[in-house]
């Protein structure tokens, strides 16, 4: 089992430069869940350095949706770009210390070096032109040239990480060259500013995409630099899509919000999510509480998730059904709200009616809109095919529906009473249940396929059953 701090703290760390889909809240959703079952610190970090491609609407999108996963932050949202006065000071204290020296070597000299190493069949990587060395003597400074700065990576050895997914993993040192951790303006790179930010937040364990594996191991070498020992790193293998492609917006991947619009209920979201690079066992159907008492990193998937929007309506079907009555009422008027129905004052606050409707229905339906949709017939008129009527209201049932009407006008207005109306009506006209229960159903729900038409008829109100019935000419 996996040995963990006495206080784990996590951290979930987004670029805002597109919106975000479910191939990278997952990346919020495991971290949040290991911090929850350990009892601690899950941190939400904006990687908002990228000025030209980030923007504030990206970051309202990353806020919107975790809030609506239930996907709370215990500190945070931390900005990079206001963080830049720190990554100063820590780069000034390198300088100072020598782990970090400036280099001249223009763009054009480093791609003639480059074109020079593919032509040698060798990796393009800088030659450490400008390292400093005992007794090695430095080309001159070009005039007015603003160097970058480098990190002076160890030479020799490797750099050896135990990945909670991909196991040992070990690069050697040679292989990674001097990167650049400041640009000739002062601002630092990506990999500096996420090494600052790990070490000043105290992060345990950083939980990511696989598509960081190559950016630890240098990582590392800068943290221990720092005098800092690395955390637990696990690497979450690529969420593709359903034709096998990375997820993306390139490849019609949605923004994560969409599934909220969409009327999929936040915790099916969350367990189908969690399905996609983490198993307890054969456990399918799980709830939010259950995730966290038994989430851990001993059992990430090691290959990629793949999504499928069947799998989703399944599992999202499986909460409609347990989902709480209030919870679904609340939504399903909201539903109404955008559609432009009013909602008639008996159904309005959460009523028992609403709740008893969603009840009824639920079973049916994979989201909220579905369920709202269903329940349209009890809050807006009916439209049913002109088609079916005619196959169904004939000579040998108008004469029984026209009965069962002057009956329903008179019984108590309750499952049972209306269910005897129908009997008797059956009863004295000599049908079977289907020849009443469907034109019943097309007349008064607009569909020929309802749950039990007693139970249904029951949640109208009297005087619109009466009313619907009446169009049977």
């Amino acid at each position: 089992m996996t040995q963990v701090p006495s206080q784990v703290r996590t951290r979930f760390a987004p670029s805002p430069t597109g919106f975000i889909h479910l191939g990278n809240i997952r990346s919020a959703l495991y971290p949040w869940a290991f911090a929850r079952a350990n009892k601690g610190v899950f941190i939400l970090r904006i990687e908002d350095t990228d000025v030209e491609r980030s923007s504030q609407e990206a970051v309202d999108v990353i806020i919107e949706g975790m809030k609506w996963l239930g996907l709370d932050h215990d500190e945070g949202p931390y900005y990079q770009m206001q963080r830049m006065d720190r990554y100063k000071e820590v780069l000034q204290q390198m300088l100072d210390k020598g782990l970090v020296y400036p280099c001249y070597m223009s763009t054009a000299e480093l791609d003639a070096l480059r074109e020079r190493q593919m032509a040698n069949k060798e990796k393009p990587r800088y030659d450490g032109t400008w390292r400093p060395e005992a007794g090695k003597t430095l080309p001159p400074v070009p005039e007015g040239a603003k160097p970058v700065l480098r990190f002076k990576n160890p030479q020799g050895g490797s750099v050896v990480w135990e990945d909670k997914v991909k196991g040992r993993i070990e690069i050697s040192n040679d292989e990674l060259d001097d990167l650049v951790i400041a640009r000739p303006d002062g601002t630092p790179t990506y990999n500096f500013c996420v090494v600052v930010d790990d070490m000043d937040m105290g992060i345990t364990h950083v939980i990511r995409g696989d598509d960081h594996v190559n950016n630890t191991p240098r990582q590392i070498n800068i943290l221990r630099a720092l005098g800092q020992e690395p955390p637990v790193y696990a690497h979450l293998p690529t969420v593709l899509n359903e034709q096998g492609e990375k997820m993306s917006k390139r490849h019609g991947a949605k923004a994560v919000t969409q599934y909220r619009d969409e009327g999929y209920l936040a915790d099916a979201i969350v367990n189908y999510l969690a399905r996609l690079g983490w198993s307890h066992g054969d456990d399918e159907i799980f709830s939010r509480a259950q995730l966290v008492e038994w989430f851990n990193l001993d059992h990430l998937g090691k290959s990629a998730g793949q999504f499928d929007e069947a799998k989703l309506r399944w599992v999202a079907q499986q909460h409609m059904k347990t989902a709480d009555d209030a919870l679904l009422a609340s939504l399903v008027a909201e539903q109404w709200g955008k559609s432009g129905i009013t909602v008639p004052t008996e159904l309005q606050g959460g009523s028992d009616k609403l709740k008893a409707m969603c009840a009824l229905f639920k079973d049916r339906c994979a989201t909220t809109v579905e369920l709202a949709d269903w329940l349209g017939m009890y809050v807006a008129p009916v439209s049913p095919s002109v088609d079916e009527l005619a196959a169904q209201v004939t000579d040998a049932t108008r004469p029984a529906l026209a009965a069962l009407a002057q009956r329903l006008a008179s019984v108590a207005w309750d499952k049972a009473a209306i269910n005897q109306a129908i009997k008797d009506t059956i009863g004295e006209f000599g049908l079977k249940m289907p020849q009443v229960a469907i034109p019943v159903r097309l007349l008064v729900c607009g569909r020929a396929q309802t749950p039990s038409v007693d139970a249904v008829l029951a949640l109208f109100d009297r005087d619109v059953v009466l009313q619907r019935l009446q169009k049977i000419d």
